[in-house]
């Protein structure tokens, strides 16, 4: 799977990671980058193809593979978090959070899949997707949910050789995670060990060493994951 020549869509690209998915593609020789957001007229990087996409409707969804019937790679990056737990938040707040990152990436998935045989899926996921954060419950719950989601997948389309990857990351450094005063990664960095990930076939791409460290506790009891969690976000 090259990315040099290939055709490429890019979910909520308006911004943040998903905008410098754009700009790095392009930086590699993709042979055209669809640029979706639900207000393509904020996709401001030259040569990029704007398409609306709200990936929460599917007529948009559908509307959106008619348009980029030639997209090889899809790149699931749009995505929401609003600061919601699950005891306190309202259930529509909650469920705006699944609705996005689980059945909205699925909507894109089923949508695209016909024409991604020997393509490739990307899911940007979290490490969130297997460490839970006071204040982001739904966000946790919703990431989980898009990480099982990604390995389902990944085993329906085998078949048709289709490449779908897991991009897990910590904080980076983006419009939706300002407010955070913590180490945040670099988008830049983080996208190119996602490029390089396709590139290579890879599953599974961790991108930063937090992701790889929260990866690495995984078969610990939960009572040493959050001890260890916990000391080394106030280290």
């Amino acid at each position: 799977m090259q990315i040099n020549g290939a055709h490429v869509l890019v979910t909520g690209a308006n911004r943040g990671l998903g905008r410098q998915f754009v700009l790095s593609l392009m930086e590699r020789g993709a042979g055209k980058v669809y640029a979706t957001a639900r207000r393509p007229d904020l996709i401001d990087v030259p040569g990029a193809v704007p398409l609306r996409l709200d990936i929460t409707d599917p007529a948009s969804v559908a509307a959106a593979a008619a348009a980029a019937p030639d997209a090889k790679i899809v790149i699931n990056n749009a995505g929401i978090s609003t600061g919601a737990n699950l005891i306190t938040a309202d259930l529509d707040t909650i469920r705006r959070e699944m609705d996005t990152h689980f059945y909205g990436t699925l909507n894109v998935i089923r949508a695209f899949a016909p024409q991604l045989a020997d393509g490739a899926i990307m899911n940007v996921l979290s490490a969130i997707s297997w460490l839970a954060t006071d204040g982001a419950g739904a966000y946790h719950a919703a990431k989980a949910a898009e990480w099982a989601l990604t390995n389902s997948v990944r085993l329906e389309l085998a078949h048709q050789r289709t490449l779908v990857t897991g991009l897990h990351l910590g904080a980076a450094d983006t419009d939706m995670m300002a407010w955070y005063d913590g180490h945040k990664g670099d988008p830049e960095t983080i996208v190119a060990a996602a490029l390089d990930g396709i590139e290579a076939h890879q599953p599974e791409v961790l991108a930063d060493a937090w992701s790889r460290q929260v990866k690495a506790w995984l078969p610990e009891d939960p009572s040493v994951i959050y001890r260890e969690a916990a000391a080394a976000l106030t280290a």
